[in-house]
C-alpha cells in the first residue's frame, strides 16, 4: 500500500508514493498565487525516487525569485497541477496537496514567502513563517 496517492481532476494522471512527506507547507509567492488563482499553494515534498506517476504530464518552466528553475507538471486534459521540481532541491518532488486521495495526509509545518501573502489568506498562526524560501 502506498504512503501517498492522488490524481488530477479528470483522473488521466495519477501517482503513488512509497515515502512519507519530507516536508509540507504553504507557499504564498506571487507565482503560486497566479497558478492557484488563490492566496497560496499547498505542497508536500517527497523523495523523487519514491514517486511513481502514471499518465502524461505537460510541463511549464519558470525561474523563481530565488534564481532556481521551477518545473511544474500538470494534466494536459483538465489542467490540474500535480507536481513541481525545484533545481535548488533536485532530490525532491513537490506534490500539490489538493490532489491527494486522503487530504488528511497533508500536515503543514510552514509558510514560505509569507511576505507576499494577502491579508485575506489566513494562515494558522502556529505554523513557522518565512518571508522568503528558507535554507534547507
Amino acid at each position: 500500500m502506498p504512503n501517498l496517492s492522488g490524481e488530477c481532476l479528470c483522473g488521466a494522471v495519477s501517482y503513488t508514493c512509497d515515502s512519507d512527506a519530507v516536508m509540507a507547507g504553504h507557499c504564498q509567492c506571487t507565482d503560486c498565487q497566479k497558478i492557484s488563482g488563490a492566496g497560496h499553494i499547498s505542497n508536500i515534498a517527497v523523495p523523487k525516487d519514491s514517486l511513481n506517476i502514471s499518465g502524461k504530464l505537460t510541463y511549464h518552466e519558470k525561474y523563481a525569485e530565488s534564481g532556481n528553475l521551477i518545473t511544474r507538471g500538470f494534466c494536459p486534459h483538465c489542467g490540474s497541477h500535480i507536481s513541481a521540481e525545484n533545481s535548488g532541491m533536485p532530490q525532491f518532488e513537490f506534490l500539490r496537496a489538493g490532489t491527494l486521495h486522503d487530504l488528511e495526509k497533508f500536515r503543514p509545518s510552514m509558510v514560505v514567502y509569507s511576505g507576499s501573502g494577502a491579508s485575506w489568506d489566513y494562515m494558522d498562526p502556529d505554523l513557522s513563517k518565512f518571508e522568503k524560501m528558507p535554507e534547507l
